[in-house]
């Protein structure tokens, strides 16, 4: 088999596996911090870098998903991700503060996260890149029932050629055992259109507890439009979602903005 036929054989599979995940898939929860489909690549070795993400949700659910919870409608989310290279291999996250500001009301603190990533070196020079992420986060009862709770998120993407493919299968944790695991997985089909403007379609979701997932009516189901820009000063992602069942929100718009704040010197 020639090297073009493999590349077809490759992008039909991963078509194949994009196609399954968007139309066989639940979707993202009403309230979240950040809405990113992971891609493996991590700040330098000795680099700062900052990325604060926004979402808003213009047209969403009117009552919250558990008494005392948020209102997503007309609610604004967002975090300061920060973050440090260890390693070509290892990069350490702190989000903080989580923030609200509800609609008609006073800024809310929501919490914070700690994240260790750990990745295949040099992932965007790769093919097939993969790694995997855990995070772990102190929550205000508005934000989510549980006090804390933590998310493992697998990481397996293609680069194939203009096309990028990226499923991150997570597991959101609420400490109350392996049947109470709630599966969340996100899935990004980007065409870079060149080094600096790609497009892309997301899909974020929710099937609910591994033990039995939801009925279908309960969960939510979010499709993403998105756009990237990418330079040596800034990174910038914005993109729009729609719901696509009942218990989802309607409407709701992304922004990413990240840069490396400081490097360290290097020693030999």
């Amino acid at each position: 088999m020639d090297r073009w036929a493999c590349w077809r054989r490759t992008f039909a599979r991963a078509v194949a596996v994009i196609l399954f995940l968007i139309l066989g898939s639940a979707a993202a929860r009403a309230q979240t911090d950040e809405i990113q489909v992971y891609d493996a690549e991590i700040a330098a070795p000795g680099t700062f870098n900052l990325m604060v993400h926004n979402n808003f949700t213009p047209d969403g659910l009117k009552t919250p998903r558990y008494p005392g919870g948020l209102v997503p409608n007309q609610t604004l989310n967002g975090v300061p991700e920060w973050a440090y290279g260890v390693t070509d291999w290892f990069e350490q996250g702190l989000y903080l503060p989580l923030y609200s500001i509800p609609d008609g009301s006073a800024p809310e603190l929501d919490g914070f996260k700690v994240r260790e990533l750990f990745v295949v070196p040099h992932a965007a020079d790769r093919t097939f890149f993969y790694g995997i992420n855990f995070e772990f986060s102190y929550n205000a009862r508005h934000w989510d029932p549980d006090r804390s709770t933590s998310e493992i998120r697998p990481i397996i993407g293609w680069h194939l050629g203009k096309f990028d493919l990226i499923v991150n299968p997570i597991l959101d944790n609420s400490w109350k055992g392996f049947n109470q695991l709630d599966f969340a997985p996100s899935v990004r089909l980007a065409y870079n259109l060149s080094k600096t403007w790609a497009v892309a379609t997301e899909m974020y979701s929710d099937y609910g507890p591994i033990k039995q997932f939801l009925p279908l009516e309960q969960e939510s189901q979010q499709l993403f439009g998105v756009v990237d820009y990418k330079s040596e000063l800034v990174n910038i992602e914005a993109g729009i979602g729609f719901g696509l069942t009942p218990a989802s929100d309607r409407v709701v718009v992304k922004l990413m903005v990240s840069r490396d704040l400081y490097r360290l010197p290097q020693t030999n």
